[in-house]
């Protein structure tokens, strides 16, 4: 039910939405029945989009939000609706690129005046109440005195927006080892080979790069490319921007040396990195990296675990207090720990008088080993215990299909490198329960709160994501029932996502989606993969894993959308992380294993995984439980590996010692 004031946002499934339900503003959620409204009315729509771990989304809501002298602007002049960016990026990608197109520069929370069409004639991100007011009454007075200005100016933003959204040009040469060569060689040259990673302030974890740099190296075996990966991630790890007590990484640092997070732990992030941190422990042996990715899966766990499974994040505020819950003063370490341990943990965790972040306290960071391995544990232990008991930050429970798909990867492929049986159970488990929740009459929702499934319809990365999820399980059990609902996944991808006039074009939203001011099509990589990449890597397990008659139909399309992304890997390599991954396996075969072997604890397949690159297959059992395996036998009673590259197979190697040689770089 409405609330007599006129905000619907209780109804929502989003926690972000629910978080404005008490505001003074009559917020609608984005429905056709708000847009309707704004239409009889008259009045501009006044579109706020945000997310629930936002530090200024917060910060605007309080000062102007509930504001009872900023609502009755509001209501009075416009239809005020409220949109959670994750549930609905598609609109959150319309609406972003109208405000970089405007402004030159785009940030939650957005803030944009539209017609009541969904055209966008004015768009800004946070506003102080003194500034906010005052556009309030500005747009109001132009769209009743210039309403003729207003109308042309969105017809201009729109034409230009659609002009804008053209997607990566299809068709193109395969994708070819050069380009990679190329792009991998640009991206070096950016590194900060100081403080690791790449640019200044505010700094993001660089993690689908790092993925590709690393799949670099094992084709390649570049020096270059591994001191790339072990650099940017021996620096995260030992800096604030990780959870040095109970692991987990925040969204970025504010600066160059990873000392001070934003604080908000987000799923996606930590999924990305695990995945990471995992294939640097499998191909490094690592202990850093080892003990990291144990940290990082737990956390994910621990944390962010509902009901099966992984909600969206963990916010930046405490108590509308950034990083409450997090950093420490010597005096605090002293009283938890006592004197001794206190100063001792002041000293490794780099916590000082002056502090490294507000008001004297510090971000923990681990600069270095410990010198006493045991005494550090007590101490986290301790510093745990007494961190639990200061107020916590709110959680949004929201679950993504998208960022749970890179999850069960992740997860699938550490329990594998770091012999840890119960994240592979996890990633079953999500797998099951996403396919449960989120897939309705054969297609996949957006996002579930509590167990329910929300209205928002899935877009690309959702499908590609999940698709390559459950096709990193079923190489993991050989089950066919993952194998059946990717293949479905992917189908339907390609049917309602793929551009049928542009062969390797993809559009984010549907065909039969809601129709917007333009389609979103959007291939660069950002905080998460783009849905075009994600579903190159899809379609490139996809064609290795199909019967003949779709592993025709996926085989064409994944080369069709590989050789797409040559002009972007050439002109933004950065901006192409998952794509240059995705690349990287596929200049090499990509490779596939195939272990023909009669136990699931086979020595050989064990070796196999422990040695296959990054975006490799691999599959194990007896013959034909697998196309891969499909009449490849067992050698004189030992079991055999197959190693192929592409469409192009080696002979039979039954040993250990034959298998490393046979996945070795062959430069």
């Amino acid at each position: 039910m409405s609330r007599p004031d006129g905000n619907t946002l209780a109804e929502a499934t989003s926690p972000y939405l629910r978080q404005h339900a008490d505001n003074p503003v009559h917020w609608k959620q984005w429905t056709a029945a708000a847009l309707a409204e704004a239409a009889d009315r008259d009045v501009p729509i006044l579109l706020s989009v945000g997310y629930a771990a936002c530090h200024w989304c917060h910060v605007m809501a309080h000062e102007s939000f509930e504001d009872a002298e900023v609502a009755a602007a509001m209501n009075a002049d416009f239809v005020c609706i409220k949109v959670d960016r994750e549930e609905r990026p598609d609109l959150d990608a319309v609406y972003m690129n109208a405000t970089v197109a405007l402004t030159g520069q785009g940030g939650w929370p957005m803030t944009c005046f539209l017609t009541p069409d969904g055209r966008p004639f004015f768009c800004g991100t946070y506003y102080p109440k003194p500034t906010f007011l005052q556009l309030l009454a500005a747009v109001a007075e132009t769209w009743r005195t210039r309403r003729a200005e207003v109308e042309q100016t969105s017809d201009n933003i729109a034409t230009e927006l659609r002009a804008m959204a053209s997607g990566l040009p299809g068709g193109g040469p395969a994708m070819a080892p050069a380009v990679c060569d190329d792009a991998v060689a640009a991206v070096l040259r950016d590194e900060d080979t100081v403080n690791g990673g790449f640019g200044g302030a505010p700094k993001f974890p660089p993690s689908a790069l790092l993925e590709a740099l690393l799949r670099n190296h094992e084709r390649t075996g570049s020096p270059a490319s591994l001191a790339t990966v072990s650099r940017a991630c021996e620096a995260m790890a030992r800096g604030g921007i990780y959870d040095q007590l109970s692991g987990g990484f925040a969204r970025y640092s504010v600066d160059s040396s990873w000392v001070v997070p934003h604080f908000e732990k987000m799923l996606y992030d930590n999924a990305q990195l695990l995945r990471v941190y995992a294939h640097l422990a499998r191909r490094t042996g690592d202990p850093l990296a080892h003990r990291i990715a144990d940290e990082t899966a737990r956390f994910l766990l621990d944390d962010l675990r509902r009901d099966a499974m992984f909600v969206s994040s963990l916010d930046a505020d405490t108590a509308g207090v950034e990083g409450l819950t997090y950093v420490w003063t010597p005096d605090q370490l002293t009283e938890v720990l006592g004197e001794s341990d206190g100063h001792w943990a002041a000293t490794i965790f780099g916590v000082t008088p002056d502090g490294t972040f507000e008001h004297g306290a510090s971000v923990l960071q681990l600069r270095s080993a410990p010198d006493d391995a045991d005494r550090y544990e007590r101490v986290r232990s301790a510093l745990r215990a007494a961190r639990r008991q200061r107020p916590q930050p709110p959680r949004d429970d929201k679950v993504v299909t998208a960022w749970n798909g890179l999850a069960i990867t992740a997860l699938v492929e550490a329990a594998f490198t770091l012999d840890r049986p119960e994240y592979f159970s996890a990633a079953s488990e999500c797998a099951h329960a996403l396919l449960d929740l989120h897939l309705v009459d054969g297609r996949l929702r957006r996002s579930s709160l509590g167990g329910v499934v929300g209205d928002s319809v899935a877009i690309l990365e959702d499908y590609a994501a999940l698709a390559t999820a459950l096709l990193t399980l079923h190489q993991a059990t050989g089950t066919p029932e993952w194998l059946g609902a990717a293949f479905r996944l992917v189908d339907v991808a390609l049917d309602h996502f793929a551009d049928p006039d542009e062969a390797g074009r993809w559009y984010d939203a549907a065909d039969d989606a809601e129709r917007l001011v333009l389609r979103p099509s959007d291939p660069t990589d950002g905080a998460t993969p783009s849905g075009a990449s994600l579903m190159a890597e899809a379609l490139q397990l996809a064609a290795h894993l199909a019967g003949e008659g779709s592993a025709a139909r996926y085989g064409t399309a994944a080369d069709a959308t590989l050789s797409s992304a040559a002009v972007l890997l050439t002109r933004a390599p950065r901006s192409a992380g998952h794509w240059l991954a995705v690349a990287e396996a596929a200049v090499r075969g990509p490779i596939q294993i195939a272990v023909a072997c009669d136990r699931p604890d086979s020595e050989l397949l064990a070796a196999a995984r422990a040695l296959a690159p990054g975006g490799a297959l691999v599959v194990g059992g007896a013959m034909d439980s697998s196309e891969l395996l499909r009449d490849r036998p067992r050698v004189r009673d030992s079991d055999a590996a197959y190693v192929c590259r592409g469409r192009v197979c080696d002979l039979p190697v039954t040993t250990v010692e034959e298998l490393a040689a046979a996945v070795e770089p062959s430069v």
